[in-house]
């Protein structure tokens, strides 16, 4: 059995990504309906109104569902501890080492998986004892390593090093991304910037429609010699960042001008390389059965190939 599923619950693996303020129940709850896995973010720091959405998802779903925890940014135990009171099953853990809390998650009988950009990363979880990872290469928006290492390729590192499943994110949007990272050893696939620009994603339409008018280069990683590092959708704002070469964590205060305001300049718009691939706002389940009547077919002819 594929171990993401058994270990999601899910009808499919397929997660949702824990965008900050946008990963809610609103977006959570339609993708989970769908038959994937929504999770609902932490990062945001509205630690009360995380707790809300959570006790919302049960109200809303009867299908599991997920919660991220960016580790260096929790101020202290209290959301693990109401993941554990809430009756979450599924978690992934990022942005700090997972050894502080995998026990105790572990022995509430939660599923762990944790966020990774690299070899040596996903190295320290597996020896941290969580339960799966969440490979991000480098096509992915949002916070990023410095270090660029596209997702095939890290996905074929660990996997030479490391059996545990692998749950891949960064650049997919369809089948035939997720077939293609099924092939390098992946067993399930996230995604962020295609569900942001989804129906049900709580963000402005003009953010979805920049996504949607995006070419394959319409991104730029920023801030490379210093913290933090994201891609970001070239915009006005973003390429003035990148020809200074820096930023601070100031330049993301406005963010949720963009995300609700619809100020593409209030920010850098969070977003990864998929957007070029993106060309129509879809329900979350038509995006879902998409990816899965394609994956399916894209395999079938695979399958049918020899040389």
């Amino acid at each position: 059995m594929n171990r993401v599923i058994k270990h999601t619950g899910s009808k499919y693996p397929i997660i949702q990504a824990p965008m900050g303020w946008i990963a809610r129940s609103q977006l959570a709850s339609a993708v989970c309906a769908a038959g994937g896995m929504g999770i609902i973010e932490t990062s945001s720091g509205e630690i009360d109104n995380c707790k809300k959405e959570i006790e919302i998802m049960s109200e809303l779903t009867t299908k599991p569902f997920g919660v991220n925890l960016p580790l260096l940014f929790l101020k202290d135990d209290s959301m693990v501890k109401f993941c554990v009171k809430s009756g979450v099953r599924f978690v992934t853990t990022s942005a700090g080492d997972p050894t502080k809390y995998v026990k105790t998650l572990k022995d509430a009988g939660i599923t762990v998986y944790h966020v990774v950009p690299s070899l040596d990363g996903a190295i320290k979880a597996a020896n941290a004892g969580v339960d799966g990872l969440v490979v991000e290469g480098t096509e992915g928006g949002g916070f990023k390593s410095p270090v660029e290492v596209g997702l095939l390729v890290l996905i074929q590192s660990i996997k030479q090093n490391i059996d545990l499943p692998i749950i891949a994110a960064g650049g997919i949007v369809d089948g035939a991304g997720m077939a293609a990272v099924f092939a390098a050893g992946a067993e399930g696939i996230q995604m962020g910037t295609r569900f942001v620009s989804s129906l049900e994603s709580p963000v402005h339409n003009n953010f979805k429609n920049k996504i949607i008018d995006s070419s394959i280069d319409g991104t730029y990683i920023l801030n490379k010699k210093s913290k933090p590092v994201i891609r970001a959708l070239k915009t006005n704002l973003t390429r003035d960042i990148d020809e200074k070469g820096h930023m601070d964590m100031t330049s993301l205060f406005n963010i949720k001008e963009l995300y609700f305001g619809g100020d593409m300049e209030a920010a850098p718009a969070l977003s990864g390389q998929s957007a070029g691939l993106i060309n129509e706002i879809k329900s979350v389940k038509e995006i879902i059965d998409e990816i899965i009547n394609d994956f399916n077919s894209k395999c079938v002819s695979m399958g049918n190939l020899k040389f």
